[in-house]
């Protein structure tokens, strides 16, 4: 990076202009830098006529950035904001562009990192995990109803010197928060983010689910298998934003009763304005979501470490299902097949 990581006016690109990526790209263009997205479909259509418009929790803002199907303009530094089943085919378009380019990788579940340094070895990587409930409800427009940090960390390649230098180029319009164990935050993250795949069986908003009591056992269940597999695994949980990573690794041996403390802690952390969460969105929008590298990648690594996940993988067969069939399934019918 040159010099001007402290003087502003950097430019930036954001591959995956969705809610996540659609709410970075307006946080920096309003903060005066220049910024090229990647987009497809109604969403790149409406961002060319009339900007990304961004509005919630961080403020309004219109941001009138150039957009295609690729990025056109090498960035100093690039983020990839993709769902992470679409991040390979998003990636290799851009592996000349970015060589050498510092590559932040804002992604849900586990292998982004990995993923980014097989295909980019020679740019230094961060992994970062969006907290803010961000939701993308219609082309061009992202509504932030919970402003919450973004948590950092160095990924293959990257120093803390390097990382220092990136989160200063970065901030301060959008708030960051740095970990020395992005693995670790990355594992909290995919605990927490089990509350995603409820509202996409049922329809109904994040919120509700954790409210039902049956549900809540169900979402529960499925956060405690998580951190027993993860203990099979060897894998230590880090502290992340309201989630103190002893306490989700504590999961695995804790009784359902006590383990509803962490749904409960997102619930509060949530507010009163309805989140769809990110895998119902996908669903509402009649996209195939990330529930593979969710709750289906506690089955994997169960699998791979001689274990089983009963819970996640009947979660992620019911994720499918209303994919496929395009409905929803009832709260009582959710419960009677994913017994706990």
């Amino acid at each position: 990076m040159d010099d001007r990581s402290y003087c502003g006016g950097m430019r930036f690109g954001v591959i995956g202009a969705g809610a996540v990526g659609g709410l970075l790209a307006a946080l920096l263009h309003r903060a005066g830098h220049e910024v090229e997205v990647t987009a497809r479909g109604e969403q790149l259509a409406a961002i060319r006529a009339g900007g990304i418009r961004l509005d919630g929790g961080f403020g309004e803002h219109v941001a009138r950035v150039a957009a295609g199907e690729t990025l056109t303009v090498r960035p100093d530094i690039a983020f990839l904001t993709t769902k992470a089943q679409d991040a390979e085919a998003a990636l290799r378009p851009h592996v000349d562009l970015l060589r050498g380019v510092p590559l932040v990788v804002v992604q849900n579940g586990l292998g982004g990192l990995r993923l980014a340094h097989e295909l980019l070895p020679e740019s230094p990587l961060v992994g970062a995990l969006t907290l803010s409930a961000v939701s993308y409800l219609e082309p061009g427009r992202v509504t932030v109803t919970s402003p919450l940090p973004t948590i950092v960390g160095a990924g293959p390649g990257c120093t803390p010197q390097r990382l220092a230098e990136i989160v200063a180029a970065i901030g301060p319009e959008l708030p960051l928060e740095t970990t020395p164990d992005i693995e670790g935050a990355q594992w909290t993250k995919l605990l927490v983010n089990h509350v995603n795949a409820m509202p996409a069986i049922t329809g109904l908003s994040v919120q509700q689910t954790i409210d039902d009591p049956a549900l809540r056992r169900v979402i529960t269940a499925s956060m405690r298998e998580t951190s027993r597999v993860a203990a099979a695994a060897g894998v230590r949980f880090a502290d992340m934003q309201g989630t103190p990573g002893w306490f989700a690794g504590l999961l695995a041996r804790l009784p359902l009763w006590i383990a509803q403390l962490i749904p409960r802690r997102i619930r509060r952390r949530l507010g009163e304005v309805p989140n769809p969460g990110s895998t119902l969105q996908s669903i509402r929008r009649g996209r195939r979501t990330e529930i593979d590298y969710l709750n289906g990648a506690t089955v994997r690594i169960a699998a791979e470490h001689g274990r089983t996940a009963p819970i996640n993988a009947a979660l992620v067969a019911l994720v499918h299902e209303v994919e496929d069939s395009g409905a929803f399934v009832p709260p009582d019918e959710v419960v009677r097949r994913v017994p706990v």
